[in-house]
């Protein structure tokens, strides 16, 4: 694979043949899509980055931070954005609706509708706006319509659109998405459930939206109506967790002691893989995971595993908890799933959590085995059957057939 330490010419061009080749190898599928990648010239949408950063695969470029830092927009990683087109399947001709405006996505999308289709890209931030429109023009891409107003709403003046493509992190899916799409329609969206966000390619049906395919992504969040405060639990000062839901009573005095209680491990004999696929399994399982972040003291304590300072899905009953782990194992591949416990009823949680470890390896240990669904709030309409997290305009419904 080429990696960016290997590119010494600083040629856009032959950045840009050097990325593409990258994403071949990894993501790109389809002609339409590489040749998009292999025309439009990403250092333009990001002028004050050095070019191997730009044309980097894996890297995002901020491109507006908010007074604490945190980034508030920026042209997505290619490898992330060649994952979404992919995933959306787009056709010349088609109608295209970007939400979250950078530019250079949406002159990638004008590649692929070419001179008979249509762009409209749209954000909340008139400053990004703004900085889209320089950049498209500077690109040559002035076909591109770029509006400034909330995303919440969708751009009805210019609907239907055969393909809705969102660039930021959605918590729901407003009801104006689905009405502006076509009877052939699809929303490509990184949708945040259960903790979680995942792209998820949803194809229009009478019913919802019901997914076509499905992916790691992470984005900045949506602004506007559309904007979502996840819930924070803090156990101690080292110790949060967090979930999308209300609390639902977590026990934080029974639970801050389990902590620093004793810990037992179990194991599942089964293979430790896809562990993305296996966390959207584990998640979807049970009622009420929420995700447990903790500190580097606690890790360099030995109270946790690395793992938690990024998130672990855990388990909870009353005030004992456990959380997955791994370590080698010839016998399953090169590692096992297991669990860490804690609390007075840890031995419980901890079978509970095996048995969920073993079930996925048995019946779901590949890519796409959750058929994932967004069905509208249909007043009086009976709720979905197996695991849905509720949504302010639907439910998220999550299945594995």
């Amino acid at each position: 694979m080429t990696t960016t330490s290997e590119r010494h010419v600083q040629d856009p061009a032959t950045l840009r043949a050097a990325m593409v080749s990258e994403l071949r190898e990894d993501t790109i599928t389809s002609e339409s899509v590489a040749a998009a990648f292999s025309v439009v010239p990403r250092h333009l949408f990001a002028p004050d980055e050095p070019l191997e950063a730009v044309y980097d695969a894996n890297t995002p470029l901020v491109t507006k931070t908010g007074p604490d830092g945190t980034a508030l927009s920026s042209v997505s990683a290619a490898h992330i954005q060649a994952v979404m087109l992919e995933q959306a399947e787009i056709e010349p001709g088609m109608r295209v609706l970007e939400i979250g405006s950078g530019g250079y996505n949406a002159a990638l999308i004008a590649e692929l509708v070419g001179p008979d289709g249509s762009v409209t890209s749209v954000d909340i931030d008139p400053d990004i706006v703004a900085r889209a429109r320089a950049c498209l023009r500077a690109a040559g891409y002035e076909q591109v319509r770029t509006v400034q107003t909330d995303a919440e709403y969708g751009v009805p003046e210019h609907a239907p659109y055969d393909r809705i493509i969102v660039t930021v992190g959605a918590w729901d899916i407003p009801p104006a998405w689905i009405d502006q799409l076509s009877v052939r329609g699809r929303i490509v969206v990184p949708l945040r459930f259960a903790g979680l966000t995942r792209c998820v390619a949803f194809d229009y049906f009478e019913s919802g939206l019901v997914s076509r395919s499905y992916c790691l992504g992470g984005f900045v969040p949506m602004q506007g109506e559309g904007t979502f405060t996840e819930t924070l639990v803090p156990i101690n000062g080292d110790a949060t967790l967090r979930l999308d839901g209300p609390d639902p009573g977590f026990d934080v005095p029974a639970l801050r002691k389990a902590i620093h209680g004793p810990r037992i491990e179990q194991w599942s004999g089964a293979a430790f893989d896809l562990p993305d696929e296996l966390e959207l399994f584990v998640v979807t399982s049970a009622p009420q995971v929420p995700f447990l972040y903790a500190s580097q003291r606690l890790v360099d304590q030995g109270v946790f595993t690395p793992a938690v300072t990024y998130g672990a899905a855990i388990l909870v009953d009353g005030g004992s908890f456990a959380y997955r782990t791994k370590r080698e194992n010839e016998n399953t591949g090169g590692w096992e799933s297991g669990v860490f416990a804690y609390g007075p009823q840890a031995e419980a949680v901890a079978v509970r959590y095996v048995e969920l470890l073993r079930r996925w390896a048995a019946k779901y240990r590949r890519r796409g085995a959750a058929l994932i669904e967004y069905i509208p709030t249909n007043p009086g309409g009976a709720a979905p059957t197996g695991w849905y997290a509720p949504k302010r305009h639907g439910v998220v419904a999550v299945s594995w057939p």
